[in-house]
């Protein structure tokens, strides 16, 4: 439905090392980063561009589509790893659909980050 996102973050350092590392096992990495910011993606596409704010940005939910449920796993133990705050450890939410996989951190500026596999366990 979008081609990318963009949003601010108070520490442009802090959340581009937050968000490579929580989302490494998903295969994001960084695809184009300069004096405008920094755009995350799969196979050189950025999708997710951040740029550093001075203004405390309006918190946001970012859900990350997951193959399998070991990766939103392996995203929750690299978000937490990464600094980010428990929201949601990783389970089966069956209030939005029966093989809802997802997992919630926090990232540095306490948006709502999570990884979610639709799949059947």
């Amino acid at each position: 439905m979008f081609d990318h996102i963009g949003f601010g973050v108070t520490n442009l350092a802090e959340s581009k090392a937050f968000y490579l590392q929580a989302l490494q096992p998903l295969g994001v990495e960084i695809a184009m980063e300069g004096p405008y910011g920094l755009g995350l993606g799969r196979n050189g596409k950025p999708s997710l561009w951040m740029s550093e704010t001075k203004e405390r940005p309006a918190h946001l939910h970012l859900a990350f589509v997951a193959d399998t449920r070991e990766q939103v796993d392996a995203f929750y133990a690299a978000a937490l790893a990464a600094g980010g705050k428990d929201n949601g450890a990783p389970g089966i939410r069956p209030h939005y659909h029966a093989n809802y996989y997802g997992a919630f951190v926090l990232d540095p500026d306490g948006h709502n980050v999570e990884a979610v596999c639709h799949s059947p366990g």
